[in-house]
């Protein structure tokens, strides 16, 4: 079933253009999205009321005549694209080729999103095309509310997610401690180790990741440290997986901390306070609540405890000092947020919630589940157990 892009003709109205441009690889997600086709070279989209067509190379003809969900795909071959190329070059060639395939549907004049390619924007223009910066992404905004087979593929991804934490939890789990290091198997265990075990491990379950944290001590007080190095005793170890499915492209998200051997009290303090933030986000995390309310009551619990926050103190370097969340999808960071900006949520939004508190002279701890709000509250998306120590 297509999305709806009613919004998206709406936006074209007001802004007087006749389409709407894209011109990019399917890594862009609203690229991904709007045609539904998968490929690692830049290829066009465009989206009229009537109708989404495609201009794409020989190459990938084939392919997305029966993949994506375009009513129409051209190829630039169609457009004399080789003479063009003696004539102009690649890239003048291309975009003589896309004026035409916009001329062959009426098209004279384009919306387009922030980012789209300066230089085809203005060889467009050369060509008598009007392009037009729409003020907002608004096929990322229809991409924030997934459908239910959207959820559904969020919720594989955080399914093998759940399998890699296990992986990682079973080697710290399992470890010996030698003069205050972790060892297994008669090496230091190292967070490249644990990262290795965690990407094996997705890969077994159908998933990628080109990074994931395992950041153990002072690592863990920079909440997007990798970390890296042999992995000590009594220090909070925060492990951020956030794999990406292969087959959906959809992501996963999740953070657990562990710690093993003997956690201090500062570290047992901390774990429990933002265990407490985090239940109090779930709480108020519903349909019609903004992710800035959200985010406060992160704040709230926080704050009252002592800490500090960006909310408090926005020079902030140690306590609560990031956004309580972000949507999840195509994107590992999208729309909504769960932050001081944070607008209204809606059913079908997918969100991380995810406290944590940073020092250097402590560690880091953060805990992270995914949901979705629901038409009367939420669902958690992650079966995982919250725990400081390993088993």
């Amino acid at each position: 079933m297509a999305p709806d892009f009613s919004s998206l003709s709406d936006a074209l109205a007001d802004a007087g253009a006749g389409g709407y441009l894209l011109d990019a690889d399917s890594d862009e997600a609203d690229q991904l999205y709007l045609s539904g086709f998968d490929a690692p070279d830049p290829f066009v989209t465009l989206y009229t009321p009537e109708e989404t067509a495609l201009l794409v190379s020989g190459l990938e003809y084939g392919r997305a005549r029966t993949e994506s969900r375009a009513d129409e795909v051209a190829r630039l071959a169609d457009y004399d694209y080789p003479a063009l190329v003696d004539e102009h070059g690649r890239a003048g060639a291309k975009h003589r080729a896309v004026a035409a395939f916009l001329a062959d549907r009426g098209v004279e004049s384009v919306a387009a999103p922030e980012r789209f390619p300066l230089g085809t924007a203005d060889d467009l223009r050369e060509a008598g095309i009007e392009v037009t910066v729409l003020d907002t992404d608004v096929v990322t905004e229809i991409r924030a509310t997934k459908t239910d087979a959207e959820v559904e593929n969020v919720h594989d991804a955080q399914r093998a997610n759940e399998a890699a934490m296990a992986a990682a939890e079973e080697l710290l789990a399992s470890a010996t401690v030698e003069d205050g290091l972790l060892y297994r198997d008669g090496e230091a265990l190292t967070s490249e180790r644990v990262k290795e075990e965690i990407e094996v491990t997705l890969l077994r379950h159908g998933c990628a990741l080109d990074e994931t944290i395992v950041a153990g001590g002072a690592d863990g007080a920079d909440p997007h440290d990798r970390g890296s190095g042999p992995l000590e005793a009594g220090e909070p170890i925060v492990i951020d997986i956030f794999p990406r499915d292969k087959a959906t492209k959809y992501h996963g998200d999740m953070t657990r901390t562990f710690v093993v051997g003997e956690p201090s009290e500062a570290v047992w303090r901390r774990f429990e306070d933002t265990r407490e933030a985090f239940e109090a986000a779930l709480d108020a995390l519903e349909p019609g609540a903004t992710g800035a309310a959200v985010h406060d009551a992160v704040c709230d619990v926080f704050e009252a405890k002592g800490y500090d926050t960006l909310r408090s103190d926005p020079s902030a370097e140690t306590g609560f000092i990031h956004s309580t969340g972000h949507g999840i999808g195509l994107d590992v960071h999208e729309e909504p947020r769960i932050g001081p900006e944070g607008g209204e949520l809606r059913p079908g939004h997918v969100v991380t919630i995810e406290p944590g508190l940073y020092d250097p002279a402590v560690g880091g701890v953060r805990i992270e589940d995914l949901a979705v709000v629901t038409e009367d509250g939420y669902e958690n998306l992650t079966d995982y157990p919250i725990r400081l120590r390993p088993e």
